[in-house]
């Protein structure tokens, strides 16, 4: 997944442009009941990836179409992602038909970028480049195209004597001797707009398929005497999709290791990849060593010098420098330099551990911020909480937060002590150097400098064990 380098910026062009993203395939080789292009690469959806290298392509979000098929999962999907449009395709009869759906996004002028939502690695600077190639040649049509070494199941590029581009041949329509074309169509398009407009109500269903082609539309455009052109990929990684499960494990396997290979470029450590997936958008710094069955996804940025794993997971999260998360669930939260926390630590969403945080084991921390130099043992839930800075938690401490019906803040001071097996009932407030006794459950505010012993008063039955015994035989 090598990157193209364009000069030539949207923004720089006095032209009209927009795109059309293809994404109402079915999945039943997948064996799926989601749409295809909800079938996920390193965690994302595929139609995810499509859509961020639109936008880094400097497409804005209401520029871009997202053609859909029946089902609804795609339309809430990207909801989520932007401000797309999206159309409806009722019947699936083919690419070509799809893009008319969306015929209403092409303007009069300008330039329209058609693609595929189930090829995950084209990227924002490849679709640039193309359009430098599209804008500069004046071409009615650039196709994007790539060489393969098993071009099995794709489109074949046709060329003149001259080598000039004259068709795209869906792999079945093929003979023998195209089969044998390394050059294949990667379903990436730039378009004039006009020409495409004037080329889809002359599509037709002549061929094996019985569909409207977009790739019809080339050999029209070249009758109606338009300029066809194409734009060769240095990475053929971008044409690649998925049908099957097969194929979809594929697709994974080398983002994973375009990922890595880019992080160890970087200075990252690994000492194995076994176990390891890490999304395309976390960044990590030099240094810090990711250890056997860790998984890191979504915006996560880690610093340098940590030790991440083994059988981590992160998602969401902002790792300090000098950290070390072994066996830790990490979701939505904030940790500091030189945090230490682990084994089978979660932390929750809402969490800051501040500097010099250490998390024992079996321990979790939720909606929490908690202050530096804070020892959390092991056997703990915090929950909703405000922690000072120098707190020590005795094993087995719990703040409880809920009482059925709503959720309260438990408050505590700067190097208090909380004793092994305390119950915290929020809300409630512990101050500054403040103890709680092991095994108190503390339902009042215990006030700075003081020991709070909150038990039940002792009682002794003499003689219980005897007593009971003989009870028991009776």
């Amino acid at each position: 997944m090598r990157r193209a380098v364009c000069t030539v910026y949207l923004e720089e062009l006095n032209m009209d442009y927009c795109a059309i993203i293809l994404a109402g395939g079915e999945s039943r080789r997948m064996r799926s009941g989601k749409p295809k292009v909800m079938c996920e690469v390193l965690g994302e959806p595929m139609i995810g990836w499509v859509l961020d290298s639109v936008r880094d392509a400097g497409i804005p979000d209401e520029k871009v179409g997202v053609v859909v098929g029946a089902d609804d999962t795609v339309k809430r999907y990207i909801a989520g992602k932007g401000t797309y449009r999206t159309f409806t395709q009722p019947e699936r009869k083919g690419t070509g038909d799809a893009v008319r759906q969306a015929e209403e996004m092409l303007g009069e002028d300008g330039n329209v970028l058609v693609l595929c939502g189930d090829a995950p690695f084209v990227d924002g600077d490849t679709i640039l480049a193309a359009l430098n190639e599209h804008t500069h040649t004046g071409n009615d049509v650039t196709v994007v195209s790539a060489e393969l070494e098993d071009a099995a199941g794709y489109g074949r590029i046709i060329r003149g004597e001259d080598g000039s581009f004259e068709a795209i041949i869906e792999a079945p329509d093929c003979t023998i001797t195209q089969l044998q074309i390394p050059e294949i169509n990667s379903g990436v398009y730039w378009f004039r707009a006009q020409a495409l407009k004037d080329a889809l109500p002359k599509l037709t269903t002549d061929n094996s398929a019985g569909e409207y082609l977009l790739t019809d539309t080339v050999a029209l455009i070249r009758r109606n005497g338009g300029k066809t052109g194409i734009f060769k990929a240095e990475d053929p990684d971008i044409v690649l999709g998925a049908n099957d499960r097969a194929e979809l494990l594929a697709l994974n396997i080398t983002a994973k290791m375009a990922v890595i290979g880019k992080l160890l470029a970087e200075g990252v450590e690994f000492v194995s990849t076994d176990g390891i997936i890490i999304g395309k958008d976390v960044v990590i710094g030099q240094d810090t060593r990711i250890l056997p069955g860790t998984i890191i996804s979504g915006k996560t940025v880690i610093g340098e010098n940590c030790t991440i794993g083994p059988n981590t997971l992160i998602d969401n999260c902002r790792i300090g420098n000098s950290v070390v998360l072994n066996s830790v669930q990490a979701y939505d939260s904030r940790v500091c330099d030189r945090v230490k926390a682990g084994p089978f630590v979660q932390l929750r969403p809402g969490t800051v551990l501040h500097d010099g945080v250490k998390i024992g084991d079996f321990v979790e921390i939720k909606n929490s911020e908690i202050g530096m130099n804070t020892a959390v043992s092991h056997l703990t839930y915090v929950g909703d909480s405000d922690v000072g800075k120098g707190v020590n938690f005795g094993c087995g401490c719990v703040t409880a937060n809920y009482d059925g019906i709503n959720k309260y803040r438990t408050k505590i001071g700067d190097h208090a002590f909380i004793g092994c097996n305390t119950n915290l009932i929020a809300p409630v407030e512990i101050g500054e150097n403040a103890t709680t006794a092991a095994g108190s459950t503390i339902t009042k505010a215990v006030p700075p400098n003081s020991l709070a012993v909150e038990r039940a008063q002792t009682k002794i039955i003499d003689n219980w064990e005897k007593n009971f015994r003989r009870k028991k035989k009776a």
